[in-house]
């Protein structure tokens, strides 16, 4: 009987690369069988690379409700989750952005996100940790606007 890499036609792998695949293996494992994980120094604080949370409970409850006229029903205004028409008369949400949204469109999603679904603007949240997360994103951007001002201005 042909041993397995004769009959794959591949090389036994290197001891580090065995060990990386033995590594994901036993992951894939442990979340198959329910198992609690060690993630190490694994840092839940990185926003870019997780979901913004919900939209802040207290602006959510007083996002203002807004009457459609005919005006924006004779336009055929839809409502970008849902795609239906809004009918004249029919109250809806408005976001800080100006969209409008069912009530029922808009509340589940902000309930899980804090950005509007069509333009992404974003709410404000309950969460300390991603407010100044935000804030550090606006220093930087404005320092990196900054620093291009400048190279800018000497180079021209």
């Amino acid at each position: 009987m042909a041993s397995y890499f004769d009959e794959h036609n591949c090389e036994p792998t290197v001891p580090e690369e065995q060990y990386r695949q033995n590594a994901l293996l036993e992951l894939a494992r442990s979340l198959l069988n329910g198992m609690d994980i060690d993630l190490g120094p694994m840092d839940f604080t990185d926003w870019d690379h997780r979901l913004p949370p919900p939209a802040s409970k207290t602006l959510v409850e007083n996002l203002p409700k807004v009457t459609v006229t005919a005006k924006q029903a004779d336009a055929a205004l839809k409502c970008p989750v849902c795609l239906l028409e809004f009918e004249e008369g029919e109250t809806v949400r408005q976001l800080p952005c100006q969209h409008l949204f069912h009530s029922a469109c808009i509340l589940p999603w902000l309930g899980k996100t804090n950005s509007c679904p069509l333009c992404r603007d974003e709410l404000p949240t309950d969460s300390p940790e991603y407010e100044e997360y935000k804030k550090d994103k606006e220093r930087k951007k404005q320092k990196e606007h900054r620093l291009e001002y400048l190279h800018g201005a000497m180079y021209t």
